[in-house]
């Protein structure tokens, strides 16, 4: 991105974005559903297919997620358009909980995404709290207690759910509702169930690294703790919450790339700058791990990114998708009011205008300093920035919203050995079924790639300036059961089991040196082993892979309407010739590049029990490889 001088006395440099300008986009956001909204203002349903919960919770999610972002609005701006939107949503909340009202809001006791919604309205009500709740005649109150009572005691996932019963029983607990401090000790033992190292969170049991980890499990404690401010139990935990934020934070900021574009990997993509939430989480703390400027900068970008690629619409609206509408993107459970998470990017907007993250100046992002090579282990990610072209790519040898040892499909959501700012992984049919760009697979004897989901790490680590990592996993085949929830999963099915395959990524700047060794326990390999690259647009950033050691086969699929990026994606792949052999190192040397000029790919040797790899500078990097015999 070129930087603007634009903003109040140069306050943002970088993005051009002061607070004014993120004012004038929730306003657009906010007066284009307007005419999508019921007559009473109970319900907001945008324009689109029906979600699969059915039009009775895309309306309820249309209502509660705008007015939390009416509310963050309200609340740090004290202007006509606040009070009008105070008076506006005010109707709707007392007309949502009217049981006379045939259009009234689906109930928490009804269908469990109420729930969800819940706690949007509780945060809502709580940022308001003198604009609406103390305004709302008593008998709207009263509903309003006992439709959000209805998540106490109630049966909540153990996920980044048990958050909307806690802020929603905060709040109930906070104008005399009733809420239970069982209900209390139960949800935040399982969020601390949830800790992985260095302040990051897995979504649930599994291996679910994803953004849920920034704009859910950080932002929903920073919340609690300014809702809960001096309640015994919150102030006992504060200083454990805002630590793991502030370890978090800064590698937060090393994933964003210098356009603004945040890693497009995980579930739920289509809240799109709701990305942006951890940062604003950092200001509402004080966390000290970024600078204010820091901070604004990465929210900023993050927003510049999306308003640069045509977001929100030609009606100013948000439909399921990433830059323009494109439906694979959603899961099962989205509908035309889920994107409107998004307001959880917005949460600054609750800051004043003189608070520091708004008048501090811009300052660049890792990517922006210089290059970045660093290990997130909770992830099992390596991280490869590059200054020249801006990327960030992530090299996965930990992810895959699974457990060690579970034979699923992989999801292209999450097992990928790559993902970036820049590009996509194929998320239309194929991608799900057959797995290609940015992986290692062997084929069997129709030409069918195998899966990689339940692998093992075996190792991650930086020496010099390049990260390594290692993993293992067993190659399989699945033939999957249809009619399965979706909701970012592996699917199961009919396993068809292979060889272990040992894969292991060497990074430094734009490129991956990827080996990979097909092994033992009585499985031959019926055909080659592949190695895909990373999918990109024709006219998109520079993808290559190149035959470093047994890939002589090449070739370039390209797919129409593949990902969210671009109409067209191609992806190159390099393979063996014939059937791939047992205990040999196969190596591929893989390019992610924007620059104009591509860098020539490294040179490797391979030895026992060692990598070495002269990079195009004349740098050395070795590489320790993994014990088989030991595995």
């Amino acid at each position: 991105m070129t930087p603007s001088v634009s903003g109040p006395g140069g306050l943002s440099p970088f993005t051009g974005l002061a607070r004014a300008d993120w004012l004038a986009t929730a306003d657009r956001l906010l007066a284009a559903l307007r005419p999508w909204a019921s007559a009473d203002h109970a319900t907001i349903t945008p324009p689109g297919a029906p979600g699969g919960y059915g039009t009775r919770v895309d309306g309820l999610e249309g209502f509660a997620r705008s007015f939390m972002g009416a509310a963050f609005r309200i609340a740090g701006t004290d202007d006509a358009a606040s009070a009008e939107l105070a008076e506006w949503y005010a109707e709707g909340l007392t007309a949502g909980v009217d049981p006379d009202n045939p259009g009234r809001w689906v109930r928490p006791g009804e269908h469990d995404q109420a729930k969800v919604e819940a706690a949007a309205l509780a945060l809502g009500l709580h940022l308001t709290r003198s604009r609406i709740w103390d305004v709302l005649d008593e008998r709207t109150r009263d509903r309003l207690v006992g439709y959000l009572a209805e998540l106490v005691g109630a049966q909540i996932p153990p996920i980044n759910w048990v958050w909307f019963r806690i802020v929603t029983q905060t709040f109930l607990r906070s104008v005399g509702g009733p809420w239970s401090k069982a209900d209390l000790d139960d949800d935040l033992a399982v969020h601390e169930s949830f800790v992985r190292a260095e302040g990051w969170f897995a979504d649930g049991p599994e291996r679910s690294f994803d953004h849920y980890a920034g704009w859910a499990l950080h932002f929903y404690p920073a919340v609690w703790l300014e809702m809960a401010a001096g309640d015994e139990r919150a102030e006992e935990l504060r200083e454990r919450y805002l630590a793991r934020l502030d370890e978090f934070l800064p590698q937060a900021a090393a994933l964003v790339g210098a356009d603004g574009g945040p890693l497009v990997q995980g579930r739920s993509l289509t809240y799109r700058f709701a990305a942006a939430a951890p940062f604003w989480a950092g200001a509402i703390t004080g966390s000290t791990a970024l600078t204010p400027g820091g901070l604004r900068r990465a929210a900023s970008g993050i927003l510049r990114h999306f308003l640069d690629n045509g977001v929100p619409d030609e009606r100013g609206l948000l439909p399921l998708g990433w830059h323009a509408g494109w439906l694979p993107i959603a899961q099962r459970y989205s509908g035309p009011g889920s994107p409107y998470w998004a307001f959880k990017g917005m949460a600054g907007l609750a800051l004043a205008a003189d608070h520091p993250v708004w008048t501090a100046v811009e300052e660049p992002l890792p990517v922006e300093r210089g290059d970045v090579t660093m290990v997130v282990r909770a992830p099992g990610w390596l991280v490869a920035g590059t200054r020249a072209d801006g990327i960030v790519r992530v090299v996965n040898h930990g992810t895959d919203h699974g457990q060690e040892g579970a034979l699923v499909s992989d999801s292209p959501l999450y097992a990928r050995i790559g993902y970036s700012t820049v590009t996509s992984p194929v998320l239309s049919a194929p991608g799900w079924d057959e797995p290609l760009d940015a992986g290692v697979s062997l084929l069997d004897e129709g030409g069918h790639a195998s899966h990689r989901a339940g692998f093992r790490t075996l190792t991650l680590g930086v020496t010099g300036d390049a990260g390594y990592g290692f993993s293992i996993g067993r190659a399989h085949w699945v033939e999957p059961t249809p009619g399965l929830p979706d909701h970012g999963s592996g699917r199961t099915g009919e396993v068809t089991l292979g060889p272990e395959i040992v894969i292991g990524s060497i990074v430094r700047g734009p490129w991956e040196v990827r080996l990979a060794r097909v092994e033992g326990h009585g499985y031959e390999p019926a055909g080659p082993l592949r190695v895909g690259g990373w999918p990109v647009a024709p006219d998109g950033p520079t993808s290559l892979v190149v035959d470093l050691g047994g890939l002589p086969g090449s070739g370039v699929l390209t797919m129409s309407d593949a990902t969210p990026l671009s109409p067209t994606t191609r992806i190159p792949w390099r393979a063996s010739a014939g059937a791939a052999q047992k205990g040999r190192w196969y190596v591929a040397g893989v390019l992610l590049s924007g620059a104009q000029t591509v860098a020539a790919p490294p040179a490797v040797t391979v030895t026992a029990g060692r990598a070495s790899v002269i990079w195009c500078d004349g740098a050395e990097t070795r590489v320790d490889l993994p014990e088989l015999s030991h595995l």
